[in-house]
């Protein structure tokens, strides 16, 4: 006869039993947890916990905290889940230092406006003084009287602003090390090239280019600036295919060239 112990289904029902009360206790835990939290968010939702308590703006240097609030619409004491972002973000990017904006929520009642500006490429000089100019074209305010600038070359322009535009974009996308090489730009159009420029430079040489493709052009500038040499006056010109006016060198040949024209006048 076998010694192994005969469990009856008697003795097994008290098991089952706990089984089954502890898997229903287990569900209603769940569904109190599921109620208390649907009970919690609505009250945040209907509550002035949901308000916004503080706006933050990060990444502005030149544009205005205060201005760009006002121009987002948002206000403290508004419902933090009653942004109209699209729109808000749209009309910040209209000002004028505004490259883009974002919009974000940051629980429990902070909103967060993040700004990227455009870069400063120039300064305009004008009778009234010195005026910062965008990579977008837009100029800002004028300098405080007392402040030259020196972290961009100085534009010395009288001109339309479709020109100072264009030129802005071209040094948008020229690199610092170029930029920080340029002392002073002057437009210089001619019948060739409306859009001539003249720069002077803090090596002390002189380049003559143009707006039109002058990221491009500038771009070799340090390379073919070594090859310059600095004991002969002249105008460096950077277009396609670079080269060097040695301005003396043509005062020569234009004296000699009027000397052999004296000497072949029979009237002398």
């Amino acid at each position: 006869m076998s010694d192994k112990k005969v469990i009856t289904m008697n003795d097994r029902i008290p098991s089952l039993k706990e089984q089954r009360k502890q898997r229903a206790n287990r569900r209603l835990l769940f569904f109190l947890g599921i109620f208390f939290i649907l009970l919690v968010l609505m009250i945040y939702f209907q509550s002035p916990l949901s308000n916004i308590k503080e706006i933050q703006v990060t990444g502005n240097v030149v544009a205005e905290t205060e201005e760009i609030v006002q121009a987002s619409d948002l206000a403290e004491g508004n419902s933090i889940w009653n942004l109209h972002s699209e729109d808000s973000i749209t009309q910040i990017e209209e000002l004028k230092e505004v490259a883009s904006a974002d919009i974000s929520r940051k629980l429990p009642n902070t909103v967060e406006i993040s700004i990227t500006e455009y870069p400063r490429v120039g300064y305009v000089k004008q009778e009234d003084g010195y005026f910062p100019m965008l990579e977008s074209g837009s100029l800002l305010d004028v300098l405080p009287d007392g402040d030259v600038p020196s972290d961009a070359p100085v534009i010395v322009a009288d001109t339309e602003m479709v020109k100072l535009e264009r030129l802005a974009e071209e040094l948008g996308e020229t690199s610092d090390q170029i930029k920080e090489r340029i002392s002073e730009i002057l437009f210089i159009p001619t019948e060739e090239d409306p859009l001539a420029l003249r720069l002077y430079m803090n090596d002390g040489l002189i380049v003559q280019t143009s707006i039109n493709n002058f990221s491009e052009w500038m771009s070799p500038y340090p390379s073919v600036a070594k090859e310059v040499d600095r004991s002969k006056q002249g105008i460096l010109h950077m277009k396609m295919s670079p080269y060097f006016e040695d301005l003396n060198y043509q005062e020569e040949v234009e004296e000699e060239l009027q000397d052999q024209e004296e000497e072949a006048d029979p009237n002398e």
